[in-house]
């Protein structure tokens, strides 16, 4: 693998090469030769870990390239190059982002390197004590994961049901019959998701989920081939309700860095309105008692 030590256009900050020089200097230091799949230089070796020529080697880029990397100096790097020293260098996904942002190049799609219950427990927690206002956790493809009680009678969510909210919320008659602005709000839903499916571009999940809504609604096709993209923000809902009438929401979507997997959307009444004492009544024992008997669409 070539590397060549043409000066960058715009180059790093200093604070940056400061950052770089100690954070390369300190993973070199901790990988051994043996781990590396070198002879260990004996009493050669006055320092512990590889010395720089060694992971130039084994990178497969040159002495001098990595030496002016590891200094801080301006040159000119590549995705390829600097995963090639992570691999040397045995970082973990973190430290792997952090050598690409430190390097001055936008950090790959970051994988979560937990199993699927790390922090799911604590995740549901967040949603129960959000009460008696509306949380939920979907996953990357909008798969729900989690949800309170205020959510199931807000929005009809369903425990027993394995649900998709891109899918429900064009194919689900309780959620189009209780959302005021549906047709404002459908564009906007089907631009973020296909920007989030954009982020990972070779996922098939993202397809599969697009694939099947494509033969469910006819609506989605057609917003669909716009192409649109948006970013997930704060988004304004307005939900008449059966039991209780209009509902003015905000919701926000979360996401955790040691679940880039998973998003938490959480629901705030809107300042001004009714909102915050409806749900109380709706999420207390009156609404509860009342909902089996006038909620069934």
């Amino acid at each position: 693998m070539a590397a060549t030590a043409t000066p960058s256009a715009g180059g790093m900050r200093s604070g940056r090469h400061r950052e770089l020089r100690a954070f390369l200097r300190s993973r070199r230091a901790r990988v051994s030769p043996a781990e590396a799949g070198l002879p260990d230089g004996g009493a050669r070796r006055r320092t512990p870990g590889l010395r720089r020529e060694e992971v130039a080697v084994l990178a497969g880029v040159g002495a001098s390239w990595y030496q002016w990397l590891e200094q801080g100096r301006d040159i000119t790097v590549s995705p390829q190059v600097l995963d090639a020293v992570a691999r040397v260098l045995r970082l973990s996904d973190v430290e792997r982002r952090h050598l690409y942002m430190l390097a001055g190049l936008n950090p790959p799609v970051r994988t979560s390197a937990y199993d699927t219950d790390y922090l799911c427990d604590g995740l549901r927690r967040v949603i129960d004590s959000w009460m008696p206002l509306p949380g939920h956790i979907m996953d990357v493809y909008w798969n729900v994961i989690a949800h309170n009680g205020a959510a199931a009678m807000v929005f009809g969510m369903h425990p027993e049901a394995s649900e998709n909210c891109l899918v429900n919320f064009f194919t689900d008659p309780v959620y189009r019959s209780r959302s005021v602005r549906w047709e404002q709000t459908a564009p906007i839903v089907v631009a973020e998701y296909r920007a989030a499916m954009a982020e990972r571009p070779d996922d098939e999940g993202f397809r599969l989920v697009v694939d099947e809504l494509a033969e469910r609604s006819e609506e989605f096709r057609e917003l669909w081939r716009h192409v649109d993209v948006a970013a997930a923000g704060q988004t304004a809902k307005e939900v008449d309700h059966p039991l209780v009438g209009p509902l003015f929401l905000e919701s926000t979507h979360l996401q955790l860095p040691a679940r880039p997997d998973l998003t938490i959307v959480l629901h705030n009444a809107a300042e001004g309105t009714e909102t915050a004492a409806k749900l109380r009544r709706l999420t207390g024992p009156e609404g509860r008692e009342e909902a089996p008997r006038r909620v069934a669409g």
